[in-house]
């Protein structure tokens, strides 16, 4: 039954893509980002979704050319030549058949990025790729939240089964931190009081979800976006008595073993899983002196790799880093271009914050901007400690944030979208 669902679903809104290239968009990060065909049982679980839903919107594009504007920023031309840069480093991997594997994957992922980039252009675009990625995360997070609760904290929550990305518990933990400022954007701008409600439970129940993934680096993603949000809060006392209220409840929620596992950030040096981390990230540094352009390549944690640079050959574990992910994979070239793209959102979002000022018109874009900047800061500090460097949801953001300092900058409002079935949410302003 869920096959068909989800194969009438598709093949439903492939009519709307072929004339709307960006709803094309949505249905591949709606696939690619919540893998439901993989909570399928039949012939959908297997069947290639994404590749039809890419092949259907580069048709619909090529159908309605006047529709495809690709904005040309310090950003845009960061995610052109980051994954070029990758194509350089996979001909020099270390390891260069599960390389392959790997490489094809991330080109899909960037390669679509740049044709989201294409193709979302107002307002509403926007609002509606939020609310697609909001829905496949917080999926996960509501039905986390609530296994959390039921079993006491005691069971790990883990994210979409077959997800490249996402699916263990690290990875999901860092999403749904990710995910909650999106909720929080979209609960704001919405009149609808059931949506707000429904916003508010599902952002409370994916920081259950949160908590029962039992990943340190996510609490510590939460500790740094609370700090955040505490800072740049205009009623500091009011929003200090709620966190300091609020937190200890939910932590006082989970099980002991919860509460040791999170102290063990302290006594790291005691910590096994902790010592094979900082062995990993002591070869990234190794692999990235030795090679100092292109790094090691997609995969290297292999043994043959671990022998030749790792202070503990024995001890293999992947990155588990973002950074150290980026510099032992691709050198300081791949590091370097990574971190600028983090740079370069964050000023695009500050810029989008100033030109908002004194612009009611307009207090969306910096309510967007800084969820956004949140959302970020959370990937930064989780991200510390998951190996997610190639996931989706960064990249669109830093889209989002393009187009909205477009849409500011050039001082229109976007057009309401044409055609039936895709007009907004209910209540969105």
């Amino acid at each position: 039954m869920r096959d068909i669902a989800l194969a009438l679903l598709i093949f439903g809104l492939i009519p709307f893509a072929l004339k709307r290239p960006w709803i094309g968009v949505l249905m591949f990060i709606w696939i690619s980002v919540m893998t439901p065909h993989r909570m399928a049982y039949g012939f959908a679980y297997d069947f290639p979704w994404a590749a039809l839903i890419a092949g259907v919107t580069l048709l619909s594009m090529a159908i309605n050319y006047k529709q495809v504007k690709f904005p040309v920023t310090g950003i845009t031309v960061l995610l052109v030549l980051l994954p070029l840069w990758f194509c350089v480093t996979f001909a020099f991997a270390l390891e260069p058949e599960p390389a392959y594997n790997r490489w094809v994957e991330v080109m899909k992922v960037f390669f679509f990025i740049l044709v989201t980039a294409s193709l979302i252009q107002t307002r509403q675009h926007i609002e509606w790729l939020l609310w697609v990625i909001v829905a496949s995360v917080g999926f996960f997070g509501v039905k986390g939240g609530l296994f959390t609760i039921l079993t006491g904290g005691g069971a790990r929550v883990y994210g979409p089964p077959g997800s490249s990305f996402i699916s263990d518990n690290n990875a999901i933990a860092v999403a749904l931190v990710m995910s909650i400022p999106l909720m929080y954007y979209l609960r704001s701008v919405t009149d609808n009081k059931w949506i707000k409600r429904g916003l508010l439970v599902a952002m409370l129940l994916s920081g259950m979800a949160i908590l029962g993934t039992h990943s340190r680096g996510a609490f510590l993603g939460v500790l740094a976006m609370c700090l955040f949000l505490w800072l740049k809060s205009q009623a500091k006392i009011m929003s200090g008595i709620l966190l300091l209220l609020l937190v200890p409840i939910a932590i006082g929620f989970m099980p002991d073993s919860w509460t040791e596992r999170m102290s063990s950030i302290q006594t790291y040096d005691q910590d096994a899983s902790a010592m094979g981390r900082i062995n990993a990230w002591h070869m990234a540094i190794n692999i990235a002196n030795a090679r100092p352009l292109v790094g090691g390549g997609f995969e290297l944690y292999r043994p043959r790799v671990f022998a030749m640079y790792a202070p503990n050959p024995d001890d293999l574990h992947t990155a588990h880093s973002i950074y150290f992910q980026m510099l032992g994979e691709h050198g300081y070239v791949g590091l370097l271009l990574f971190l600028s793209l983090g740079i370069l959102s964050w000023i695009k979002a500050r810029q989008i914050i100033t030109a908002s000022k004194g612009r009611p018109e307009f207090t969306w874009a910096a309510q967007l901007a800084r969820a956004i900047q949140v959302s970020l800061i959370g990937f930064a500090v989780g991200g510390a400690f998951v190996n997610i460097g190639y996931w989706e949801l960064q990249y669109y953001e830093m889209i989002v944030l393009v187009v909205v300092h477009r849409l500011v900058t050039v001082g229109t409002r976007s057009a309401p979208l044409a055609g039936a079935g895709f007009k907004g949410l209910p209540g969105t302003a």
